[in-house]
């Protein structure tokens, strides 16, 4: 048989199966060419050989910039230009890739609220643009799967009932029974508007300037592949799938996480596993640890997903002084499957969200979290919950404010404490991202919350570039320090092959002060004992608890320091992060 025959008979048989499962009331060899065509709008040539399950899509050389487009400006200049001057001059050869946050036209939610998905918007750049960054960068841009701007044309053309967008949003009554959805924001769930066949009331997860897609009518699934096509052939090698967790919804369930949503995901897998361009998929789902971690199906979803988790309980080991609630969750964390692997960060454009630390920390604990981030000048945004009532949904607050202090109140430790919650961050198995506004230790912005009414606004300064490049050279700054030190302890983790996303790990169980992970690189030639002390502590520990062999010569990675195994102890200053390696 020829074997491109035999190719395209395995892609079609996988994408009936699922089509069967998301559409079964649909002609499966109709919609599957018509997605075949959607996805490669010049024919089936474009595909190749489905890829082999493994970890080479990315290395231990890999880590992630997150930044809006324009979180810096000058007023005279493109933001897509200062931002990717910016990575030229302060992160190349440090880090690999960016994530440029929706970069289209918007009425609301700093881009989130879209209202023309083909368009760059002006204010930022063009295509161009993009496309050069991507050819420099890795570049992840966002899929905004759920909802579009109540002002974008497709809504305009749906309250007018033009074809095919009349039927493009989900509709329901006031009179149906939704106590059970699972909501992230406080506001009703339905709005109510006028439009050409009469009143609707349109679904609304987000907000009311954020209408929600209908992914049961497969022509809204059709538009998104031709939407993914386009980042694709822009560049783009990284698609983040925004709320992806909401996007099928059914009256009279949670309406999160269903069945078809799943499916939807695995449909978008094939289709990148089965392109000429390499592309992973990441999904972004802010919710509780194992729905979280359902994403990665039977390694045919996701390839990668946000380590919710990790920064509430980063955060609270900060704050706390001690790690046994990390330590716990981090010792009962499965490895990413393979072909798979995590996303690691402490901060994004969004606050931190609790729900992810939801059976792990203590109603104690995540009181004594929120009143903490308050006191630190940071703000709480609140869920409705099913049934009645609010619950906090997300913290919001710039991660350099919050390790200002500890549940004591503000103290001196502030960059020693930041710098420990990224080491730690960059010492996990999986691929780390940094947030610009941690890079740059940006202060919480209070004036952003004021002329925008949002919460979120705290940790989404706009930098003027000529101020920022000012303190960035000036080595009494916050910006000079935080920078320097971040950039140093990043390029010496992208040295390390135990350090790869899928390299073993364990979690060493050590005092409580300690955060402790031992990495073994995938050939074995290499191991890092990865210790950082998340406590205002000085203190020794003794190399046996580490098990260092006598004979090899270890050194720490971050002070060049060597390491004995006869020694007596180990000290760890304040907050001092220790990689303890036989390779360096």
């Amino acid at each position: 048989m020829d074997p491109m025959l035999d190719f395209d008979a395995t892609f079609r048989a996988r994408l009936t199966a699922l089509l069967a499962q998301i559409y079964p009331d649909h002609p499966a060899d109709e919609l599957g060419q018509q997605i075949t065509d959607a996805f490669w709008p010049e024919g089936s040539s474009h595909r190749k050989r489905g890829r082999t399950p493994g970890n080479r899509q990315w290395s231990e050389r890999d880590a992630l910039v997150i930044t809006y487009g324009n979180s810096i400006i000058d007023g005279q200049h493109k933001p897509l230009d200062l931002l990717r001057d910016f990575l030229h001059r302060e992160m190349a050869g440090v880090v690999n890739g960016v994530h440029i946050l929706p970069f289209f036209p918007y009425t609301s939610d700093d881009g989130f609220a879209v209202t023309d998905y083909r368009a760059v918007n002006p204010v930022l750049g063009d295509w161009a643009d993009i496309s050069r960054i991507g050819s420099e960068f890795l570049l992840m841009s966002d899929l905004v799967l759920n909802h579009v701007s109540s002002q974008s044309t497709w809504f305009n053309d749906y309250l007018q009932g033009h074809a095919p967008y009349d039927q493009f949003f989900f509709e329901a009554s006031p009179e149906d029974d939704l106590s059970d959805v699972v909501r992230p924001r406080t506001q009703p769930l339905l709005r109510e508007v006028e439009t050409s066949r009469g009143i609707r009331h349109v679904w609304c997860t987000f907000s009311h300037d954020q209408i929600d897609l209908d992914f049961r009518n497969p022509e809204v699934l059709l538009e998104f592949l031709r939407v993914m096509r386009l980042h694709i052939d822009n560049g783009v090698r990284i698609l983040r799938l925004d709320a992806v967790a909401f996007i099928w919804k059914e009256v009279g369930t949670r309406s999160i996480h269903m069945a078809q949503t799943h499916a939807i995901v695995r449909l978008m897998r094939l289709l990148a596993d089965f392109a000429t361009e390499p592309l992973i998929l990441l999904t972004e789902t802010n919710v509780p640890n194992a729905e979280n971690l359902s994403y990665f199906g039977n390694r045919n979803e996701a390839h990668a997903v946000y380590n919710f988790s990790l920064p509430p309980l980063v955060l609270h080991a900060m704050m706390s002084g001690r790690a046994d609630k990390l330590i716990r969750w981090q010792g009962a964390m499965p490895p990413a499957q393979l072909g798979c692997a995590y996303l690691n960060f402490t901060a994004s454009h969004d606050g931190i969200g609790m729900r992810p630390a939801e059976g792990i920390l203590s109603p104690e604990d995540a009181a004594q979290v929120i009143e903490t981030v308050r006191d630190f000048g940071g703000r709480v945004s609140m869920r409705a919950l099913p049934g009645g009532g609010e619950s906090p949904y997300e913290l919001n607050i710039t991660w350099f404010e919050a390790m200002k202090g500890t549940f004591a109140g503000e103290d001196d430790h502030q960059i020693a404490r930041f710098l420990a919650s990224q080491t730690l961050v960059m010492a996990l198995e999986g691929i780390p991202a940094f947030y610009i506004h941690s890079l740059l230790a940006t202060p919480n912005d209070h004036e952003g919350v004021e002329k925008s009414g949002h919460n979120r606004a705290i940790n989404r300064h706009r930098w003027d570039y000529g101020v920022l490049q000012e303190r960035l050279a000036d080595p009494a700054t916050n910006q000079h320090v935080v920078l320097e030190e971040m950039k140093r302890r990043i390029d010496i983790r992208r040295r390390q092959r135990a350090f790869h996303p899928n390299a073993t790990q364990f979690t060493l169980q050590l005092d409580k002060r300690i955060f402790g992970l031992w990495r073994q690189s995938l050939d074995r030639d290499q191991s890092i004992f990865a210790l950082h002390n998340v406590s205002s502590d000085a203190f020794d520990i003794d190399p046996y608890a580490i098990n260092l062999i006598e004979g090899e010569d270890w050194v720490d990675l971050i002070t060049g320091e060597s390491i004995d195994p006869t020694d007596a102890s180990i000290a760890f200053a304040p907050y001092q992060c220790r990689w303890i390696t036989n390779r360096a």
